[in-house]
């Protein structure tokens, strides 16, 4: 059986960054740094948003240029849940 991607919806990954998404706010809701917070939810926001936005130009040399960007949204949200460990905002 083949899946046919038709729209970004259905793209497991763009599902998947929004999974991340979701779980970031819901995580970090109640963190009283207002900087913190508002720039990791910046951040996870712009993985599924450049996966979506790139989905639907017309060439894949503009898809991939898009993905390059969410991957380095990841590479933001990763860093920033270091800090965030550091900073005793996750204690695990």
């Amino acid at each position: 059986m083949s899946l046919k991607i038709e729209k970004f919806e259905d793209l497991l990954v763009w599902q998947e960054a929004m999974d991340l998404a979701e779980k970031i706010y819901i995580f970090f809701k109640e963190n009283s740094d207002f900087g913190f917070r508002n720039q990791i939810q910046r951040a996870v926001v712009s993985i599924p948003s450049n996966i979506a936005e790139g989905f639907d130009w017309q060439t894949n040399k503009e898809y991939m240029q898009f993905l390059y960007i969410a991957k380095g949204s990841c590479s933001e949200v990763r860093t920033q849940l270091y800090l965030a460990k550091r900073f005793k905002f996750i204690l695990s």
